[in-house]
């Protein structure tokens, strides 16, 4: 039987969680704040070692979903969703049929997506119990959203290299990769073309050398990640990688990746100022996948120039943030909080029509 209940959560408009033992279901959904839109962000299927600690990412990863949405002025608000489970052995056609009952539970306040252990195919299962999910595989829908996050994920790299060395080419420029996901095996693959010398790694060794074979990169220990010399540092996989721990053994100039929540804590931030590392913040330079799957909801439909034209202005972003750091003396991370911060309170990007979804049949 499945059960719902809502936590209170200070700060958060919503934040439930549900079960159903009999599917082996138990998530939780977070919608941090809608202020300029209804929530929108991924599905992460993960097998979570205890429910502190899937409550704890949930809440983490919405708030950034908030800022990263506000930022990109697509009028969405934050959202998340995580499924404890192991994508690979216990995600079942049931158990997101399941799970799809409990999205629609909120009626549209929250919008579910592809993210960590989820695919397009997956929200496709999903939809056929809710209309409230985006980034489908069709022909009217935004789709993988990881080619736009790697592009964006580029862009920002670029206006790192603007900032650091006053041009934005990254050819012969040493970038290191950790995670060789959707996201990351797109990045590398745009970098090789651009002439960087790459550095990867992955969990999996046997992913790490077959990419390594098709860009004549260098193959590391992802225990070693941290201590590369390097040009940029490219996290890429799961958050929390940049931290008291690894900031001390740091290299490289600058931090620019896919992954979200990179700084364990947002003091982090003033250290790597303090030791001169350059950080692009996640949720601006990730941003491309939710800019990419939010365009699905205008008003003329879908369409990927328009996607693309808009994930590249995350090079403007990023090079006002990294200026007005410089100015005010303030960590990079701080000043892009401070930019959402003001557009949620002005109200700045607010949705001005509401999203059509289509009716179940």
């Amino acid at each position: 039987m499945l059960t719902i209940q809502e936590i209170a959560v200070t700060g958060y408009e919503k934040v439930i969680e549900a079960q159903d033992p009999e599917v082996g279901l138990h998530c939780f959904i977070s919608v941090h704040n809608t202020k300029l839109g209804p929530s929108m962000g991924g599905t992460r299927i993960y097998p979570y070692q205890t429910r502190e600690e899937a409550l704890e990412d949930v809440l983490r990863l919405s708030k950034a979903m908030t800022y990263k949405s506000a930022l990109a002025e697509n009028g969405l608000g934050g959202g998340k969703s995580v499924i404890i489970a192991n994508s690979k052995t216990e995600k079942t056609t049931p158990l997101l049929l399941r799970f799809a009952e409990v999205i629609d539970s909120l009626k549209g306040q929250y919008i579910a997506a592809e993210d960590v252990g989820s695919t397009t195919e997956d929200m496709a299962v999903i939809r056929q119990k809710t209309p409230y999910v985006g980034a489908l595989p069709t022909e009217k829908s935004s789709g993988d959203p990881s080619r736009f996050t790697a592009w964006g994920v580029y862009r920002g790299m670029r206006a790192v290299a603007k900032k650091l060395w006053n041009e934005e080419c990254l050819r012969k420029k040493i970038i290191a990769i950790q995670g060789l996901g959707n996201v990351g095996s797109k990045l590398a693959n745009i970098l090789f073309w651009e002439g960087a010398y790459l550095i990867l790694c992955d969990k999996d060794s046997k992913v790490s050398h077959e990419q390594a074979l098709l860009y004549g990169a260098q193959v590391i220990d992802p225990a070693n990640f941290a201590n590369l010399r390097c040009d940029i540092l490219a996290p890429c996989a799961l958050g929390g990688t940049i931290n008291d721990q690894t900031i001390p053994e740091l290299h490289c100039k600058a931090i620019a990746g896919s992954a979200n929540n990179q700084l364990l804590r947002s003091e982090n931030g003033r250290e790597l100022m303090r030791r001169g590392i350059l950080y692009a913040p996640d949720y601006v330079i990730n941003a491309g996948g939710i800019i990419n799957a939010a365009s699905e909801f205008d008003q003329r439909g879908y369409d990927p120039k328009t996607s693309r034209d808009r994930v590249n202005n995350i090079y403007d972003t990023l090079l006002t943030i990294f200026s007005k750091a410089e100015k005010e003396h303030k960590p990079t991370n701080q000043v892009a909080d401070e930019l959402a911060d003001y557009k949620l309170n002005h109200l700045i990007g607010q949705r001005a029509h509401p999203v059509a979804f289509e009716k179940m049949r």
